[in-house]
C-alpha cells in the first residue's frame, strides 16, 4: 500500500462532484487500501477521493479512538437517505485544510447508504462523530469543502491562510 499526496485547498479536484464508482474491481480496491493508509498516516478520521487525486465517489472513514482497536469503513457510491431535523456543532478540520479548523452546523444523525469492498450494499447510521465525518466526506465527492459551510469571512479568511501555506510549501519543495 502507498501513501498517497494529499490535495490541499484550493484546487479545483476539491471542487468536483465526482462520478460514481462503475464496478468494484481491484484498482478501486488497491485504491481504498492506499486511502486507508494515507488517512492513518496522515493522521486523520476521513479521507475522500479527490483529496488524493480521483474524482470517484470513494470515501474512507475510521473514527475509533486513537487507543482502540481501529473501525475502518470503506464506502463507494456513498448517499446520505436520511438525516435528523436536530443539528449539532462540531468542530471541523481537514486535510485538505491542514491545521484549520471551524465550527459547522449539521444535522445530529444521519443514514448513508453504501456499497463495501464486495459489492454488497449497506447501510450505516451515524450519530455524533460518524454523523460529523460521514456528512464531511460525502461533501468532499460532491465539491464541497467544510469551509463552504461557515460564513463568507471565516471562510476567507482560512483560504487565504491556505494561499499562503501553499505558496511556502512550493517554496520549500524547490529549494
Amino acid at each position: 500500500m502507498a501513501i498517497l499526496p494529499i490535495i490541499w485547498a484550493p484546487d479545483p479536484i476539491l471542487k468536483t462532484r465526482c462520478k460514481p464508482v462503475e464496478a468494484i474491481d481491484d484498482a478501486v480496491r488497491r485504491l481504498v487500501g492506499d486511502m486507508f493508509h494515507t488517512m492513518y498516516a496522515a493522521p486523520g478520521v476521513g479521507l475522500a477521493a479527490p483529496q488524493v487525486g480521483v474524482a470517484t465517489r470513494i470515501v474512507v472513514v475510521d473514527v475509533a479512538a486513537k487507543d482502540a482497536k481501529p473501525e475502518p469503513i470503506a464506502l463507494i457510491n456513498p448517499e446520505i437517505v436520511w438525516r435528523s431535523d436536530e443539528t449539532q456543532v462540531y468542530e471541523e478540520g481537514c486535510l485538505s485544510l491542514p491545521e484549520l479548523y471551524a465550527d459547522v452546523e449539521r444535522p445530529a444523525l444521519v443514514k448513508v447508504r453504501y456499497l463495501d469492498r464486495d459489492g454488497a450494499t449497506r447501510q450505516i447510521e451515524g450519530d455524533g462523530l460518524l454523523a460529523v465525518c460521514l456528512q464531511h466526506e460525502i461533501d468532499h465527492i460532491d465539491g464541497v469543502l467544510f469551509v463552504d459551510r461557515i460564513s463568507a469571512l471565516k471562510r476567507n479568511i482560512i483560504l487565504k491562510k491556505m494561499v499562503k501555506a501553499k505558496k511556502l510549501r512550493s517554496r520549500e519543495h524547490a529549494a
